[in-house]
């Protein structure tokens, strides 16, 4: 057998075993309470890796796109299917996500396998995991805060702005940046350039999504603003 698909089923095992023992000592949470601790520790371990991947360890992706895979980039690309795998058949089995989500974990699994079988273009994959990870750290606490009754606070508006500033910045400008360099290079194979501009597609399908919460929270916190304001002229009168 090969070592990549034992190396892919040890991690899916990993993350299963990491899953059960969230499930049995923190039982009282729920079952998607202790997945999203599964995903935010992926979010956070990802992004650890493929940040040092790509400014210290390997080439830079931009530069250097279509060249062959490194064991580190192997590493980081393995543990992420792992995870994928896993939470692709959580979501499927508890039917907590839609359609689009679903979508982006099948794109990154099939993504992540053929860069594995071809053998190359590990930096740019590892740079899109980077690029999908970095936002998911505040999308789990912006969750976190709302099924703990937090999410209406301050904490909550910091999250939320943060992580629309950031979506905006890594997956639309810094995405389409990297985007236009592999279409533009003569090295990346032609399926792989096909995968980016598939991907890159999807964050433009979850931005008109942001955008309307967006548009909603901007109501919320306008109409907030207003109460204030009301209520203040009422005190001042009494």
């Amino acid at each position: 057998m090969s070592p990549l698909v034992l190396g892919v089923g040890a991690c899916l095992a990993g993350w299963i075993g990491l899953y059960a023992l969230l499930c049995y000592t923190n039982g009282s949470c729920g079952y998607e309470w202790n997945c999203r601790l599964v995903t935010l520790f992926h979010g956070i371990l990802a992004v650890c890796i493929t940040a040092y991947i790509g400014y210290l360890d390997g080439l830079w992706p931009f530069t250097y796109p279509g060249t062959k895979n490194t064991p580190l980039q192997i590493t980081a690309m393995v543990i992420s299917l792992g995870y994928f795998i896993f939470d692709m058949a959580w979501c499927v089995y508890f039917r907590t996500e839609g359609l689009v989500m679903l979508a982006h974990h099948t794109m990154s699994i099939l993504g992540i396998m053929l860069t594995l079988w071809l053998g190359e273009s590990g930096i740019e994959s590892c740079a899109v995991l980077f690029g999908s990870e970095i936002t998911n750290p505040l999308l789990q606490t912006r969750w976190f805060l709302k099924h703990s009754g937090r999410y209406d606070s301050i904490l909550g508006d910091v999250v939320d702005v943060l992580f629309v500033l950031l979506f905006v910045f890594m997956r639309i400008f810094v995405g389409g940046a990297m985007l236009y360099r592999e279409l533009i290079s003569p090295r990346p194979k032609f399926i792989i350039k096909c995968g980016g501009l598939a991907m890159y597609a999807l964050s433009w399908v979850f931005m008109v999504d942001i955008s309307r919460f967006t548009y909603r929270k901007y109501r919320r916190w306008m109409n907030r603003c207003r109460m204030a304001e009301v209520n203040g002229q009422d005190v001042k009168r009494k």
